[in-house]
């Protein structure tokens, strides 16, 4: 189950919303201006951001520039605008999609978990926790341990370390992690793969030897809980 959190002032979408994700699986949350918004954003940490460009309170823009300054999460742009200079902005400020109203709701759902799978979130990972004896994420509070020791970890350390234990057991290229976890394979140097790793692996407690993280010399990287085979790993659980 996906946190999503609906920034909407007109109620009737805000209906429609929750009818839309609530039977798919998902958790809304509502607020109906931009300062509410900023303060479900704290305390509720959702997993990815629906935003009416014309919230009261505060600008959708206000808004936006303001979850890039505090969060690394999904951003879909809701408007009656049907311009094509908001729609450059919006992605331009920070926006991962943009749609303008009325939307399909088919559509709209289909773009959001689209969003998730890019930020590390698979269908199986919809049952919210994975737990392997070495590492557990609960992928709706975004909670990582290792061992049993919490660890705190940025966006991108986070949805690194999906994509590795999502094919645990696989040799995966710096090509593919670029892809998956950066979403820009041509724009970024393969060395950030590098120092994203090791900092994931210092925080996990990695470092020496044993890691179930390693590199694969010419290739990529590897995660192996406890040294086994990928057939060996526990999957996603629904507890």
């Amino acid at each position: 189950m996906a946190r999503i959190l609906a920034v909407d002032d007109d109620p009737d979408v805000l209906e429609v919303l929750r009818a839309l994700f609530e039977p798919a699986g998902h958790d809304l949350v509502c607020a109906d201006d931009g300062r509410a918004g900023l303060r479900a954003l704290h305390e509720q940490r959702p997993d990815l951001m629906l935003l009416e460009l014309g919230v009261p309170g505060m600008t959708g823009w206000a808004v936006l520039r303001r979850v890039r300054d505090l969060a690394d999460l999904p951003v879909v742009l809701l408007t009656g605008n049907t311009g094509v200079a908001d729609k450059v902005r919006g992605l331009r400020a920070g926006a991962d999609d943009y749609l303008t109203k009325p939307f399909s709701p088919n559509e709209l759902l289909a773009r959001v978990e689209a969003l998730l799978r890019r930020a590390g979130w698979t269908d199986v990972a919809l049952r919210q926790v994975y737990d392997d004896g070495v590492v557990r994420i609960d992928h709706r509070t975004r909670l990582v341990t290792a061992r049993g020791r919490e660890v705190e970890l940025t966006g991108t350390e986070f949805r690194l370390l999906n994509v590795l234990v999502r094919d645990a057991g696989a040799v995966l290229s710096l090509p593919d992690l670029l892809a998956s976890v950066w979403d820009d394979p041509t724009g970024i140097a393969p060395d950030r793969v590098k120092f994203a790793v090791l900092r994931l692996r210092r925080k996990l407690g990695w470092s020496g030897n044993g890691s179930p993280l390693s590199a694969v010399r010419g290739v990529g990287y590897r995660y192996r809980p406890g040294g086994v085979g990928a057939d060996e790993v526990s999957p996603l659980s629904s507890s």
